[in-house]
């Protein structure tokens, strides 16, 4: 009736291994959290630059690629290039939609 159950120094070891992968995991997420919450700015920004680049015709983004850029915008791009954390995150969540419709209207390969 009462077994005693023992593990072997390779089930302990791959018992650990298991354990730290998932702390380090969940310290991961925690940080991709704070980092998503304290940044409401960079939400609403990245959200109309995408709905920009989704709503606007493949004419209307080639005139407006050499045109100069709100001062608003100016100054957001200067925050990104003081702050490379907050650049990589903005970077992050446009890339690929932007990407896709330049592919879409032929301005890159």
């Amino acid at each position: 009736m009462g077994q005693i159950f023992t593990f072997s120094e390779k089930e302990k070891t791959m018992t650990r291994t298991l354990c730290v992968l998932v702390l380090a995991l969940a310290l991961l997420l925690a940080g991709a959290a704070v980092t998503v919450a304290q940044h409401p700015l960079l939400d609403r920004v990245a959200g109309k630059v995408i709905q920009k680049y989704q709503q606007s015709t493949c004419e209307q983004l080639w005139q407006q690629k050499g045109e100069p850029k709100p001062e608003m915008e100016q100054e957001f791009i200067q925050l990104l290039q003081s702050d490379p954390q907050l650049r990589t995150e903005f970077i992050n969540r446009v890339a690929a939609p932007i990407a896709n419709r330049l592919f879409e209207c032929g301005m890159i390969p």
